[in-house]
């Protein structure tokens, strides 16, 4: 990823994932756009403080669909409320989602640094 031109530059992000090295290497993806880590959970519980405090500043969020065995809709109804455009973040791609959240933005694990970038500026634009 490019920082220098990336629309993603100075963004902060919400990174909700459970795998501790999937974690550090979307950190890094991030980073490398230009981004700043507004805060990270990795269990449904802090996860879902995290999304809902009036204090957080985020600009987009990257949400994991399980955490530790649990899936985290919850969050993304907290985030979907709040108006914080995020992407899940998944193995199973768009069809392992339910029906409500099928139009959102999926990450499909393994994913590069380019299909993130391209998938959060698109989140960012409001596409």
């Amino acid at each position: 990823m490019d920082s220098e031109t990336s629309a993603l530059s100075g963004k902060r992000a919400l990174l909700i994932e459970d795998e501790m090295l999937v974690a550090m290497l979307i950190e890094d993806m991030l980073t490398d756009a230009g981004c700043v880590l507004a805060g990270s959970a990795s269990r449904l519980s802090d996860a879902l403080v995290m999304a809902g405090d009036d204090a957080l500043e985020a600009d987009f969020a990257i949400l994991d669909v399980n955490l530790a065995g649990e899936a985290s809709f919850a969050v993304a109804e907290v985030l979907a409320r709040r108006g914080l455009p995020f992407a899940f973040s998944t193995g199973y791609g768009a069809h392992g989602l339910p029906e409500v959240w099928r139009g959102r933005p999926v990450l499909q694990k393994p994913f590069t640094a380019a299909e993130v970038q391209t998938i959060l500026e698109r989140i960012v634009s409001g596409g």
